[in-house]
């Protein structure tokens, strides 16, 4: 009985849950009776993150990944198929923001680190993983990537200037090979917050992308999903201490944006493993501004984001800078 309850259940690859939306998440499927892989950096605080929210013993896999390192990307591929699971659903969650940087870091393979481990290593992540998640004996696959506001121009959060809205211009970064001194898809001049914005941008394109070259043919369910202003995830570790102090006031106070980290992991949850996000190609919302029962929508891209030839030729230069073409 044991065997075929372990043969039953689904298995999903989450990214980045060893705290916030990736976490909780994780902790929110295991409700649901998923087998929840957590594809961290650092395994142990993964697991006292686990134990620290209950996540029960047996019901999560702990694996080495890190994004930024497409060689770590291609060992988690090969350590997750030698494991004999069987691959149902994959959240690409993870996610770095270094907005106080003055000069760029670097991936392994000279790649600027927050497109790096945001885009490209999701990326290859989505190509390799392909397989397994057709292979799946479930009916209902599912694909998500987290976006974000900041880099939709169609919603206010989208066109704050600061420190530039995201806009991939015409990837002469991506067209150049992205090594130094190159450090901006649109190979202008390095600016960190805005760095992550366009890796965010790329993630929205590259759901899109997979609904159009794969969906038909596979049946998986593509989406993104932006949860809400989680304005106090360790993803704004990085930024000024007021910052950390005085946004998550500003969400819940003025703005009214403000999610809890899970509430977040259990909209990620939802999108994964509910019977009404079928719907394949779409970014799902639940809006900037929360009220109690706020439901879910699916929110209209920016030309950013839905320009198909743009969208192509983004993904034929990544899949080319990330050893795929």
């Amino acid at each position: 009985m044991v065997q075929n309850q372990e043969q039953n259940q689904k298995t999903v690859v989450i990214t980045g849950a060893s705290s916030g939306v990736g976490l909780y998440a994780a902790k929110a499927l295991t409700k649901r009776g998923w087998h929840v892989v957590m594809a961290c950096r650092n395994l142990e605080k993964a697991e006292k993150a686990a134990q620290s929210v209950g996540m029960p013993a047996g019901s999560y896999t702990i694996m080495h990944i890190d994004l930024g390192s497409l060689a770590s990307v291609r060992q988690f591929v090969n350590s997750f198929r030698a494991s004999g699971k069987s691959l149902d659903a994959l959240v690409c969650n993870a996610a770095v923001y270094m907005p106080l940087l003055k000069e760029p870091l670097r991936s392994p393979e000279g790649y600027e680190l927050s497109v790096a481990t945001n885009h490209f290593g999701h990326f290859l992540l989505c190509n390799l993983l392909l397989e397994d998640l057709q292979k799946s004996p479930a009916p209902d696959k599912r694909l998500v990537i987290l976006g974000t506001v900041t880099a939709n121009s169609k919603e206010l959060g989208g066109k704050i200037p600061i420190p530039a809205p995201a806009d991939l211009g015409d990837l002469k970064g991506l067209e150049a090979g992205f090594k130094a001194p190159i450090s901006m898809i649109d190979g202008k001049k390095f600016k960190p917050g805005k760095a992550y914005k366009d890796s965010k941008l790329c993630n929205m394109i590259t759901v899109r992308e997979l609904h159009r070259r794969y969906h038909d043919s596979t049946g998986i369910v593509f989406s993104s999903i932006y949860p809400g202003c989680v304005a106090d995830t360790p993803l704004f570790r990085n930024s000024y201490p007021l910052f950390q102090k005085v946004f998550p006031w500003f969400q819940k106070n003025i703005t009214g944006g403000y999610v809890s980290q899970e509430l977040a992991g259990e909209r990620v949850a939802q999108v994964v493993a509910d019977p009404q996000f079928k719907k394949s190609g779409v970014h799902w919302s639940w809006g900037n501004r929360q009220k109690q029962g706020r439901q879910s929508f699916v929110q209209e891209l920016s030309e950013k984001a839905t320009d198909d030839k743009k969208a192509e030729r983004m993904w034929e230069l990544s899949a080319k800078l990330v050893g795929i073409a």
